[in-house]
């Protein structure tokens, strides 16, 4: 439960806010030598203030291949090449934007919910095989199901609080 939770708030790192972040080009993938290569290991990957990111590749063969990457990725920012380094000016969010990546943000909150869910109902499922095969009394099966539904909350709670962050950083000014 708790790798769920903390897959969602990788996905939420992804989520462009008004800022610039370098986690925003975390599931970019560059075709490298024909094998898809995560940009993190082609590039050092830099904010120098608030509205920029800088790309600067290991390998200044591979410039054109990492912007044509970010260019066909889904962030919705444009590179610009410089001949040695990749720019990407992180505009200011009108409001109907901001509403998309709240909507944007709650749909991958409910894929750690239901993540949660499927480890809780494997859980369950658990121990009532151990009821059935007479490894623990009727009793203790309740106890236990009673636990796991316990740490479900905690863990879909937890899910929410951070939803409420993301969304406060995406419609705050």
């Amino acid at each position: 439960m708790q790798k769920a939770v903390e897959s969602t708030q990788r996905s939420f790192n992804t989520i462009r806010t008004g800022r610039a972040n370098t986690s925003l080009l975390d599931r970019v993938m560059v075709e490298y030598y024909g094998a898809p290569t995560s940009l993190k290991s082609l590039a050092t990957i830099n904010t120098p203030d608030g509205s920029t990111i800088t790309v600067q590749p290991f390998d200044r063969g591979s410039l054109n291949l990492i912007e044509k990457a970010i260019s066909l990725s889904d962030i919705g920012l444009t590179p610009s090449n410089d001949g040695s380094t990749i720019r990407l000016n992180i505009p200011p969010l009108t409001s109907d934007r901001r509403k998309e990546l709240v909507k944007l943000a709650a749909k991958f909150a409910e894929e750690g919910k239901v993540s949660v869910r499927n480890v809780r109902r494997d859980a369950v499922d658990s121990v009532r095989k151990q009821e059935k095969a007479g490894e623990v009394s009727e009793d203790e099966a309740r106890d236990l199901q009673d636990k796991i539904q316990k740490l479900t909350d905690k863990y879909i709670a937890r899910i929410e609080e951070v939803l409420a962050e993301k969304e406060k950083d995406i419609t705050t000014v």
